[in-house]
């Protein structure tokens, strides 16, 4: 009996340790303090996550597509809510500090050469994501950061994500985002979105007797900038980076980000969705993904009792033997 008690008080001790060290990822507020501050976080780490489509059910990881990468890449233990829905989260190289503002830093530059098939079938599958409006989804403090922009009727939307780029058809016609620049109107032509301004929005502690501050939003704008000189950037004007339809002449493109923060007291950490939730644009409906885990629903239900029916069936027919 003292034995049974002493096993039992084992497992409840193990209970209690595993519940104690139990943390769900984005639970917790994490407070950012300025460079040469010990007591708290100082680095804001950008993650990328992988990339989608309205127009396609196919997603892609972030790799699979010719984007900056770390050097050092490393993949963030996920959440059971992140790994059921195929999320892909890895390193970024855009990489800053707490209130360090960053004016047109370069993250790489990409060349696409005519005469290399592979550059050629990087290129092709870079315009085959622009053509199907492929997302970007970024990650800063488990949190998305959103494209904020606005629509009629003086509505603002924000959208968890902002496409690869946009196309001006053979006959004009722009389609998706390409629709917000009159610059874009060149026919046949791609342009990419190898810039965005990133601007950080922060609750500060100072007035309220806590270090440091936590994050409360995250937004960039995507443009569409070429740079003439890669050792002399400019970001905040030029002509759009256009990638022609037809793949004539060597391509280059040069991604760049700039970064400020902007404190807004307002904001409480445990509200910092609400923005994201209110203002949230309706997407078309992805019928055949519905169609096919309604399909896989049916196909397993359908399996499951087929081996109910037949085990019942079994023990049945011995309770009718057993009768007799």
């Amino acid at each position: 009996m003292k034995t049974r008690q002493l096993v039992g008080l084992g497992y409840l001790l193990v209970i209690v340790s595993l519940c104690s060290a139990f943390y769900l990822p984005g639970l917790a507020p994490v407070s950012f303090c300025e460079k040469g501050t010990e007591e708290c976080q100082t680095q804001i780490e950008l993650f990328v996550n992988r990339l989608d489509s309205v127009e396609s059910v196919l997603p892609y990881e972030y790799d699979v597509f010719d984007f900056c990468k770390d050097d050092h890449e490393k993949r963030p233990s996920e959440n059971l809510g992140q790994v059921l829905f195929g999320e892909r989260i890895e390193s970024s190289p855009y990489k800053f500090h707490f209130k360090e503002d960053i004016k047109c830093n370069k993250a790489c530059t990409k060349n696409y050469k005519t005469g290399n098939k592979e550059d050629m079938a990087k290129l092709d599958f870079l315009k085959m994501g622009m053509q199907l409006n492929y997302q970007h989804h970024w990650i800063i403090d488990n949190m998305p950061v959103t494209w904020c922009y606005d629509v009629e009727e003086g509505q603002k939307y924000c959208n968890p994500g902002f496409p690869i780029g946009c196309l001006v058809t053979s006959d004009g016609k722009a389609k998706d985002a390409c629709v917000i620049n009159s610059e874009f109107n060149k026919k046949n032509t791609f342009y990419v979105f190898n810039h965005v301004d990133i601007k950080i929005i922060y609750h500060s502690g100072e007035s309220e007797g806590w270090q440091g501050a936590r994050l409360v939003a995250a937004t960039l704008e995507p443009k569409s900038i070429k740079q003439a000189d890669e050792n002399n950037l400019n970001c905040e004007a030029g002509n759009p980076m256009e990638v022609p339809g037809d793949f004539k002449e060597d391509v280059t493109i040069v991604y760049t980000y700039s970064v400020t923060f902007e404190e807004n007291n307002t904001i409480k950490w445990a509200s910092r969705w609400d923005y994201i939730l209110v203002s949230m644009p309706h997407t078309n409906i992805q019928w055949f993904s519905i169609m096919n885990s309604l399909v896989i629903v049916l196909f397993l239900s359908g399996m499951v009792a087929m081996i109910m029916l037949r085990t019942l069936h079994k023990d049945i027919a011995r309770y009718n033997q057993v009768d007799q």
